[in-house]
């Protein structure tokens, strides 16, 4: 399917749970859902005063986030198109570039280009936790599987491990030498894969903070990194045109050193 209908540049794109939906947010504003089998538009969602960055649905699939240039996050009632929340209070300071929802459904986590992390409650659209420590914009978050932990990518080239309940940095992980774009826990939750400028991929151990491997062979920014669902790969997109797929195999097991696993990889150019 191609699925056409926003007048401006596609920034993210999410599926549904079950698959049946994709939710896509743009440049013109708006946030779409989209019927996965018949290529039709379900929902057009409107509210957003500033171009969409980021979407994501929620583990259940009824609700929808969408994070925009206007400082805002938006929650939407997924099958409705109503907006249920907006969470601006006390809202971030720039605009808001990443949101995710937690994998039970109960919080809701946005990164911002103010430097800082936010959590808020995705029923009720309150507001809870405020994670400092970034010295730069904060380009991109992800919980952990099991939701106590948020990873947060910044253009200060670090990587940073949050405690949800307490607050605490856990790691700082440094080693890019760019803006780091792009971060992602593995399925067990062990590790973390971060995509950065430098045109590297590095994957950490997300107990200890050590860099596991240094992945190169892009020759351009890396922008875009998700594990596969077992773990055993990851991808990487990039303005170099390409998807590059790594075999992580070794990587599986937590606590692994770098004598230990070797990546392989492999090119899809789009």
């Amino acid at each position: 399917q191609t699925l056409t209908g926003h007048s401006d540049g596609v920034n993210s794109v999410a599926f549904s749970p079950n698959g049946s939906h994709v939710v896509s947010g743009s440049w013109d504003k708006s946030v779409k859902v989209w019927d996965t089998a018949t290529g039709k538009c379900f929902q057009t969602l409107t509210g957003h005063t500033d171009a969409v960055n980021a979407v994501a649905f929620a583990p259940l699939g009824f609700h929808i986030a969408s994070a925009s240039w206007d400082m805002s996050v938006k929650i939407w009632d997924a099958a409705t198109g109503e907006c249920v929340h907006t969470l601006t209070r006390p809202g971030h300071g720039n605009a808001v570039s990443s949101v995710v929802f937690s994998p039970d459904g109960i919080l809701i986590a946005s990164g911002s280009y103010d430097y800082n992390v936010k959590t808020w409650n995705a029923a009720t659209g309150e507001f809870l936790q405020h994670f400092t420590g970034h010295e730069s914009c904060v380009s991109s978050v992800a919980f952990s599987p099991d939701g106590k932990h948020i990873a947060s990518g910044s253009w200060d080239t670090s990587v940073k491990i949050w405690d949800v309940a307490t607050v605490d940095c856990l790691q700082n992980l440094t080693g890019h030498t760019d803006f780091v774009k792009s971060v992602a826990f593995s399925p067990n939750g062990s590790n973390i894969a971060s995509g950065s400028n430098d045109r590297s991929v590095k994957i950490w151990d997300a107990g200890t903070g050590k860099c596991l491997q240094t992945l190169t062979g892009h020759s351009a920014a890396v922008n875009s990194v998700a594990f596969s669902p077992d773990g055993s790969h990851v991808a990487s997109g990039s303005l170099d045109k390409s998807v590059t797929i790594w075999d992580t195999s070794g990587l599986a097991k937590p606590h692994l050193g770098n004598s230990s696993f070797q990546a392989n990889q492999r090119n899809m150019f789009i």
